[in-house]
């Protein structure tokens, strides 16, 4: 699965932040600290806030937080805000006459499509952040 570079910055930009509420981190600090173009990931929250999964802090030593649930939100919801969907059947060249062997490839990758969909779907930021034992202690700034 390949993922647009927006979608890949807002997913490590959640986890970032919803791994510890309380903290607020900066656009720089992020950036910097996955090697990801700053400008790019300041669009990035701000659509993340417009969807009220982070929030903007103003003011000396402000950034953003999280400030969703992060036991409700799941991968799926963040990939999908980035207008990254799976779902639909794929559109299979096949050889003249053997549209049987298109389709047959199509169904195939639809439902391999659908399978990693529910997953997705299945697994909050909450359980990923538990299952990378990422506490506040373990943060570093």
């Amino acid at each position: 699965m390949k993922l647009q570079k927006a979608t890949q910055f807002a997913l490590l930009a959640v986890l970032e932040l919803a791994r510890d509420p309380a903290e607020q981190r900066s656009v720089a600090e992020i950036a910097e600290r996955y090697g990801i173009s700053a400008n790019h990931l300041a669009k990035v929250l701000r659509d993340l806030g417009r969807a009220g999964l982070v929030e903007a802090v103003r003011g000396a030593g402000g950034g953003y937080r999280f400030s969703g649930n992060a036991k409700r939100t799941s991968l799926y919801d963040v990939i999908h805000l980035f207008g990254d969907t799976m779902e639909g059947e794929a559109d299979i060249p096949a050889p003249a006459g053997a549209t049987d062997i298109g389709a047959a490839l199509g169904r195939v990758l639809a439902e391999v499509d659908e399978i990693a969909v529910a997953t997705l779907k299945s697994i909050s930021l909450a359980t990923l952040i538990k299952s990378m034992n990422w506490t506040p202690a373990a943060t570093s700034r």
